[in-house]
């Protein structure tokens, strides 16, 4: 999972495009980059690290140009070092830049074709590589010396046929503006909106709207499903879709986990949408322990605070903050390495012992993935002196594998697979636990939008949206995936320094 941001307006963006990218940061906490373009002059400035560590005041002063793109990353298969640091760029045709979230679920054979029958060259193992050359390849096709907006239309049909999987776009070209795509199922989030200047119209693409808010551009709405949208330097904005047979089937994580409450996500509030499944977890918990005796809610911070707040008032019981956050760690979730992700857990949180002490505590945690986080915590709850510790996940049992952008483990380290849900109880300590039941976290997200009938929601069901994803597919993926060879795989990414780009002077601090 990435956050991405692109801008055009009417006088230099950089400033913009890093106020945006801490406001998506909780997307990734990798690395960061923003590339810009000044009259035909494109610079950047990428490295690993959050916002606040990647750019400095030389930098932004370098980043000129009235158009950019930015992006924050999170590795999803323990891919990191700062030559995987997004926007990749190329020079042919144009000058390209471009920033992705999500993950292709065809690579292997996408960049066989390219090397084979293209002749392009990859220096990483990106995935997102391999989408800027399909681009970049395509709109080379036509063969123009100056595009128009059918052009690049025409470019983003053709990615849609020869890419797989979930995929949120925006790209830089140099000289014309942004070009964004959204892939034909719609799974990966993107956003655009519009602000007025006294110098003519503003737009800004996004992962989220929570992202122009902050700036003060007013969401038009969200890119559709397979649509491209292409933003001329002088603010010109068209749109198509570029995609045949599109579905709306986005991801439903997003609502449980990934995107800020006050975001607007496929016209569904992420905050209402967490609501609903608190409301929706107490009612099942009433249907099944009518006769509970819970003192006390306790949410696990912070994604789960709000599906705390309505089921603690759903159940009458008193809910309450027990459990206090460092905002200085990391999400643990995008921790790579299980020993880190333990280590963080303790660093992370601390118990208020008031809260717990001779009490029947239900925690609430926005879901359970491989149970380090739900494991550790319990124990604390019951350190501080809890009488009995239960949980309650607002999201079903995670039992597949991701493969559309979040590092969801191999399947032999998602707890809840092959266990029954006392088994998991066992496993991570609780005395009980209860899960959110899949139809109603569907509905919670459903009733924001009527439009919307479908999610993805493999991550729970194993029904993948695609129709590419075979067993090969997923063996292949846990291979990747399990935290030896995420290990691994860090280690000789973070060996690799060297960034190919236009600027990078990440070494100077």
């Amino acid at each position: 999972m990435c956050g991405l941001v692109g801008i055009v307006g009417k006088s230099d963006v950089n400033l913009q495009l890093y106020d945006a990218l801490t406001m998506l940061q909780h997307r990734g906490q990798d690395a960061a980059g923003i590339v810009t373009c000044d009259n035909g002059r494109v610079s950047q400035q990428k490295a690993n690290g959050l916002v606040k560590d990647v750019f400095h005041t030389r930098h932004m002063r370098r980043l000129a140009g009235n158009y950019g793109v930015g992006h924050v990353r999170y590795p999803t298969a323990g891919s990191s070092g700062p030559a995987l640091a997004q926007p990749f760029y190329v020079n042919s045709p144009y000058g390209i830049a471009l920033a992705h979230n999500g993950n292709l679920t065809n690579t292997e054979s996408v960049r066989a074709d390219l090397y084979r029958d293209d002749l392009r060259h990859m220096n990483t193992d990106s995935d997102s590589e391999v989408l800027l050359n399909v681009f970049a390849k395509e709109l080379q096709k036509l063969g123009k010396l100056h595009a128009s907006a059918d052009d690049f239309f025409k470019a983003v049909a053709s990615v849609h046929k020869r890419v797989r999987g979930g995929y949120a776009v925006i790209t830089l070209v140099a000289d014309y503006g942004l070009v964004a795509f959204r892939d034909p199922d719609g799974i990966r989030p993107l956003v655009f909106g519009k602000r007025d200047t006294i110098r003519g119209p503003e737009y800004m693409i996004a992962s989220e709207s929570v992202a122009l808010d902050v700036l003060g551009f007013d969401l038009i709405r969200d890119v559709k499903p397979g649509e491209a949208v292409y933003i001329t330097t002088d603010g010109e904005l068209h749109t198509s879709v570029c995609a045949e047979n599109t579905t709306y089937r986005p991801c439903i994580f997003e609502h449980v986990y990934f995107a800020r409450p006050d975001s607007i996500m496929d016209g569904i509030s992420v905050y209402k949408a967490r609501l609903r499944q608190g409301e929706k977890l107490a009612e099942k918990i009433l249907r099944e322990r009518p006769d509970h005796d819970i003192d006390v809610v306790i949410p696990i911070p912070d994604s789960s605070r709000v599906s705390g707040q309505a089921l603690a008032y759903n159940l009458g019981v008193k809910f309450r903050e027990g459990l206090m956050k460092n905002r200085y760690i990391g999400r643990t979730f995008i921790m790579p390495g299980q020993q880190q992700r333990k280590k963080s857990v303790r660093q992370k949180l601390n118990t208020i012992s008031l809260e717990f002490k001779d009490k029947n505590v239900l925690l609430v945690d926005d879901s359970i993935v491989r149970g380090t986080t739900s494991e550790q915590i319990i124990q604390m709850a019951r350190d501080a002196g809890a009488k009995k510790v239960y949980i309650a996940s607002a999201a079903p049992a995670v039992k597949y594998p991701n493969v559309y952008g979040i590092d969801m483990p191999s399947v032999e380290e998602l707890i809840a697979h092959g266990r029954t849900d006392k088994e998991v109880a066992d496993a991570i300590g609780a005395d009980w636990l209860i899960y959110q039941d899949i139809e109603d976290l569907v509905e919670a997200s459903a009733e924001g939008n009527p439009e919307i009938t479908e999610f993805d929601c493999a991550v729970f069901d194993g029904n993948y949206v695609t129709s590419d994803v075979t067993q090969e597919y997923l063996d292949k993926l846990r291979a990747a995936r399990n935290d030896s060879q995420q290990n691994k795989q860090r280690e000789l990414d973070l060996g690799n320094t060297n960034v190919v780009g236009i600027h990078n002077d990440a070494a100077e601090g």
